[in-house]
């Protein structure tokens, strides 16, 4: 596990290099054709050069402060967009005794602990360290499982916490959900520019070209680097969490339960869909599905538990 955690480190850096290099190349891409549009058809040609280095700069000051948000502010960010309150110590106290002794366990500080008013089964870890993480459950996993299933499900969830794959998720999340944030707001301001001459026509270029890499970073580039996180560490959290409750038995009858649910998870969103015990985007149904699929299917979780709890037995 320490081997997991270091490797989740690694990893975290990786991706904030990734992006910041990704930005900063979008900011020179753009840079490059601002000063295209802007040549002259005849006549001497522009900086190239410069209009690159400013945008570069420009990139680099956006993915600087994007970086600076996400370890400040995504965790708070994440528990919003999905609609997460505080867990009343006195209406769920089950709950709150639950994570309470899991987390001293695993030795660190109790997380905060949130509910999701949502039918869907289904829980999620995020924050940027196990002194500054949270737990989140919703009221529909709550309401079908008894107290072992629950202890399971928060014992995958400590897991993730342990293991720093809640680091690694939000700083992902975060990133990737500011670029479409802000692809968002480059196409909409298509709609209320106006202008006219050949210098609005170059404006329009430039939108247009920031709007499309943007796009890019947030739909493309986002799943294939959560792609490259790899599906293991849910299998990983798995194991970890039977390690921590000496009790496969209550995580995997959660799973079933899991895999037995259709109810859509109406308070997820895109951006944290991963973070998820069970991915409500996912259902393992298609080939192509499997491309991006962050989560491994619950049958072949479930398999691997009980293969473990039958070498345990033996």
């Amino acid at each position: 596990m320490y081997e997991q955690i270091a490797r989740n480190k690694r990893r975290t850096a990786a991706c904030v290099l990734l992006f910041f290099g990704v930005w900063v190349g979008i900011g020179a891409l753009v840079g490059f054709l601002w000063a295209e549009v802007s040549r002259a058809p005849s006549g001497p040609s522009p900086g190239v050069g410069g209009d690159m280095t400013v945008g570069l700069a420009v990139a680099g000051a956006f993915a600087l402060l994007g970086i600076a948000f996400s370890f400040t502010t995504g965790k708070r960010l994440v528990l919003a967009v999905s609609g997460a309150r505080p867990a009343d110590p006195e209406q769920y106290r089950q709950l709150h005794d639950l994570v309470e002794a899991l987390a001293l366990g695993e030795g660190f500080a109790k997380p905060d602990v949130y509910v999701i008013d949502d039918p869907s089964p289904n829980a999620f870890a995020t924050g940027m360290s196990p002194r500054h993480a949270a737990i989140t459950v919703t009221t529909g996993l709550l309401s079908i499982m008894d107290r072992e299933e629950l202890e399971g499900v928060l014992s995958h969830e400590m897991s993730h916490i342990k293991n720093y794959d809640v680091r690694l998720l939000l700083i992902v999340s975060t990133l990737i959900g500011l670029a479409g944030l802000l692809a968002s707001l480059v196409w909409r301001s298509v709609f209320f520019m106006r202008g006219r001459g050949r210098q609005a026509g170059q404006f329009m270029v430039i939108v247009f070209g920031a709007g499309a890499l943007l796009a890019v970073v947030a739909c493309i580039f986002g799943p294939l680097v959560r792609l490259a996180l790899s599906r293991r560490r849910e299998s990983l959290a798995d194991v970890s969490g039977v390690e921590l409750t000496r009790n496969p038995v209550g995580l995997v009858s959660a799973l079933k339960k899991l895999q037995a649910n259709d109810k859509p998870f109406v308070k997820f969103n895109h951006a944290t869909a991963a973070m998820c015990i069970d991915d409500p985007l996912q259902h393992h149904e298609g080939r192509f599905h499997h491309l991006f699929d962050t989560h491994p299917p619950i049958a072949e979780r479930i398999a691997a538990l009980e293969q473990l709890s039958y070498a345990r037995a033996a």
